[in-house]
């Protein structure tokens, strides 16, 4: 069990803001003080864009140190405005706890500091939440993701006890809401009894319902950052209410995401729509088979890292979807290619799968 000293320390004024591009974008909102070792670094999660980072493997499904550290100082380099590591397209359920703590530890030595680390430690089972919290806690996160339970489908007052729980470890947490792959909703109403909890400190919203946004800053003000957790509503969802997004597309196109939600900050129409049209393709494509599929073939296509490997039961990119994902990432500015010759490449991979089957 990993060593935890016990420190009473004023955390941090919520309330800080700092200028980016002629928007403030605002820290979380309250006095917390945190009970744990690395209390006297958090570094609050703030408005804007979030990347829910892909974990790089090798060929051969190993951890890809070298190639995380280089996207972390990519992010660190394109204003990415908080790091969210291992959740889903950072495939960290199919990880150790090893090498959870191989992870964790390679963003601090990276990006501590500059950028706010988000870690997923969200499942079923509590015990495990409060364990990789925890872990969480003592390697210097700054805040934990916490998604509804799948699969169980608690009940509203259940929900409401999972995250009190968790927010009672006295660490920074981010509640997740996605329906869609949880079964299980969490309500505006059972939002606001959680707001009050000094360390809920922000929720990731990915129903697709843009209507929820108004109601539920209507019922919890400024207690609590709301971030989009869909890509291709992101912008709206910030106009309407939301504080940013936590962002696929912003594997790949990072400075544009960032760009995106402090132009939807601002209100600006004209320059959200400016800039989101060209991601589009991105926003649709990254999702044409499971997430983390299609955004790793995408980062490994773009060169930022060295393979497009997922882990079982995922596996890469089928070939004919290769078309629609590079078309998506010329059509952001961020890479030109040769279609015939991909295409050429593309017959040649089905045909030599064919013939091995």
């Amino acid at each position: 069990m990993l060593f935890r000293t016990t420190l009473f320390l004023a955390l941090w004024e919520c309330a800080n803001a700092f200028s980016t591009q002629g928007i403030s974008i605002n820290h979380a909102r309250h006095h917390t003080d945190l009970h744990a070792s690395n209390a006297n670094e958090i570094m609050p999660m703030t408005q804007g864009s979030s990347c829910a980072i892909v974990t790089p493997m090798t060929d051969t499904g190993k951890l890809d140190i070298p190639s995380l550290r280089n996207v972390l100082q990519f992010h660190v380099d394109a204003g990415t405005d908080n790091l969210c590591i291992l959740g889903t397209t950072g495939e960290a359920s199919v990880m150790s706890m090893d090498e959870r703590a191989e992870v964790i530890k390679t963003a601090v030595e990276e990006v501590k500091g500059k950028i706010p680390i988000l870690a997923g430690t969200g499942t079923i089972n509590p015990e495990h939440v409060k364990e990789m919290t925890l872990q969480a806690i003592d390697l210097g996160c700054d805040a934990s993701l916490v998604v509804t339970p799948y699969y169980v489908k608690p009940p509203q007052r259940g929900l409401i006890n999972h995250f009190t729980t968790m927010a009672n470890l006295g660490f920074p947490v981010v509640m997740y809401n996605i329906p869609g792959r949880t079964k299980v909703d969490l309500t505006p109403e059972s939002t606001a009894i959680l707001a009050d909890h000094p360390y809920i400190i922000g929720l990731k919203d990915a129903t697709g319902d843009l209507d929820r946004v108004g109601k539920i800053r209507s019922l919890v003000g400024d207690k609590i950052l709301l971030y989009s957790g869909n890509d291709d509503t992101s912008a709206n969802f910030v106009m309407r209410g939301g504080d940013g997004c936590i962002s696929v597309t912003a594997n790949v196109a990072p400075e544009a995401m960032h760009d995106l939600m402090v132009a939807a900050l601002e209100k600006d129409a004209e320059l959200v729509k400016r800039i989101n049209e060209p991601l589009l393709g991105l926003h649709k494509n990254l999702f044409i088979e499971s997430n983390p599929i299609p955004v790793k073939w995408a980062a490994w296509r773009s060169g930022i890292i060295d393979s497009p490997y997922c882990r079982p039961p995922l596996c890469e990119l089928d070939p004919k979807f290769h078309v629609d994902v590079e078309t998506a990432l010329e059509a952001a500015g961020l890479f030109s290619f040769d279609l015939n010759e991909l295409k050429n490449t593309q017959f040649a991979n089905i045909g030599s799968s064919s013939a091995g089957s």
